[in-house]
Parts: C-alpha cells; sequence; structure tokens
C-alpha cells in the first residue's frame, strides 16, 4: 500500500491524454498519480480516507475532500477506495447512458444503483462498534426506527436494560451518549436522503427531525453547513 512516486513516462502520458479526452479518472490512491501530473491542482479531488491527508499535505494546490465516495471537478474524476469505484463507474454509465442502463448494471453486478458521491466514506453504525449484543441490538432497531422518538426507554427495553443501565453500557461501549450517537445515525440518513433528491421537509420527517429547524442545527453540529448547502452541492455534482 506504499505510495511510490510515478515514472517520468506515465506523468507525460496523463498530462498528453487529459489534453485528447472527455475525462480522466482515479481509484483511491491513483488521485496521487493524477496529482503528481499537475492534472488535480485548483480542482477538487477525493482519495481513501486513510491517504487523504497525505494527499493534502503532499499536493497543496489540490482541494481534498477526505469524506466523499466520489468527486466530480470538471473533466476529472476521483474515488475513495475499494468499492467506492463502483460507485464511480456506475455513475459515469448513468451519465453517458442513463439511468435505466445504470440500474441494469447494477442489476448485473448485485450491488445496489450506486450511492452518489457526497456521501460519506464512514459510517455512524459502524463507527460506534458496541461491543456487547444488547447495545447493538438497540443501534439497530434505532437504525431502523428513525422516523420515531427514540427515546431512551424505548432503546433500553430493546437492550432488556433499565433506562439507567442502558445509558452507562451505551456511553461505556460507544464513548458517546445515547442522543449524540442517534443524532448521528440520523444526520447520516438525512445526507443520504437529501443527496437523492429529497425535499428537507420529507427528509426531516423520514429522519425523525421533529422539524426541519432542528434538523438544520444537527447538520450545522455534524457538518458546519445546513442542508440547504448540502443540496445545492449534490444537484451541482449531478449537473456536472
Amino acid at each position: 500500500m506504499d505510495i511510490a512516486p510515478s515514472s517520468s513516462a506515465l506523468l507525460a502520458f496523463l498530462r498528453d491524454a487529459a489534453k485528447k479526452s472527455r475525462r480522466v479518472g482515479s481509484i483511491s490512491t491513483g488521485a496521487f498519480v493524477l496529482a503528481e501530473a499537475g492534472l488535480l491542482n485548483g480542482r477538487r479531488a477525493t482519495t481513501h480516507w486513510h491517504f487523504a491527508r497525505e494527499l493534502q499535505r503532499n499536493f497543496p494546490h489540490v482541494k481534498v475532500e477526505e469524506d466523499c465516495i466520489y468527486i466530480v471537478d470538471g473533466m476529472v474524476w476521483t474515488s475513495a477506495g475499494m468499492t467506492a469505484c463502483i460507485d464511480l463507474a456506475l455513475a459515469l454509465v448513468e451519465g453517458d447512458l442513463g439511468t435505466e442502463v445504470s440500474r441494469a448494471v447494477a442489476r448485473k453486478l448485485v450491488v445496489h444503483s450506486h450511492r452518489t458521491g457526497g456521501q460519506s466514506q464512514f459510517s455512524a453504525f459502524l463507527e460506534l462498534e458496541p461491543r456487547s449484543e444488547r447495545i447493538h441490538d438497540a443501534l439497530n432497531y434505532a437504525k431502523k426506527n428513525l422516523h420515531l422518538a427514540l427515546s431512551v426507554e424505548q432503546l433500553a427495553d430493546v437492550a432488556h436494560l433499565s433506562p439507567r443501565q442502558f445509558s452507562r453500557a451505551f456511553l461505556a461501549e460507544t464513548g458517546q451518549s445515547p442522543a449524540r450517537a442517534i443524532e448521528k445515525l440520523r444526520v447520516e440518513t438525512a445526507r443520504a436522503l437529501i443527496e437523492d433528491g429529497h425535499s428537507i421537509d420529507r427528509v426531516a420527517e423520514k429522519a425523525g427531525f421533529a422539524d426541519p429547524e432542528r434538523m438544520r442545527r444537527a447538520f450545522h453540529r455534524a457538518f458546519g453547513q445546513p442542508p440547504q448547502a448540502l443540496k445545492r452541492a449534490a444537484r451541482l455534482q449531478v449537473a456536472a
């Protein structure tokens, strides 16, 4: 997994190919090669989260966004690692041949229709990593029922613990309070729904926020910007 410098011949080939091609793309640490060739200067780009800060350090003229699955900036496409390359490939197919063809390809690949590029490389559910089956069951219940209020009493009942026992165990295993963890799950779900084109009001309802204003405050805490900003960014990416 070490990132080695590219040969001068490869860099020359890429620079020449970029002048003749409709688009250029990279998967995971392939972004380092594009950056070496100067093709990412002044552009937004992503790579596998593990290498994102190294990419930013080595190439300060690149606007690295470490949390995106893939990014389209003009004619340059970059993706995160592992399965993100499938999402990027399906997005390319959809851009050229339309949604129906992209979905048909996805079915043959036995994957869901591609995730939008702005979705996070991280999963709030996996990040929590509870050790016990009881806390895991409570989180799983919460993820499937985000439209509910999801009080500590509800979750404790799923875990077969008293509310006090549950709160203590949850904090000990995840490092977060139940309320903070549920908000993370809600925000992650809401972000995906927004990028899929749902209205702000509908997203707030489906993700379990009491109203759009509460969702707006949660987005500011999580991303430093309101849902409308992410919605605009998703529209621009689709247009690109």
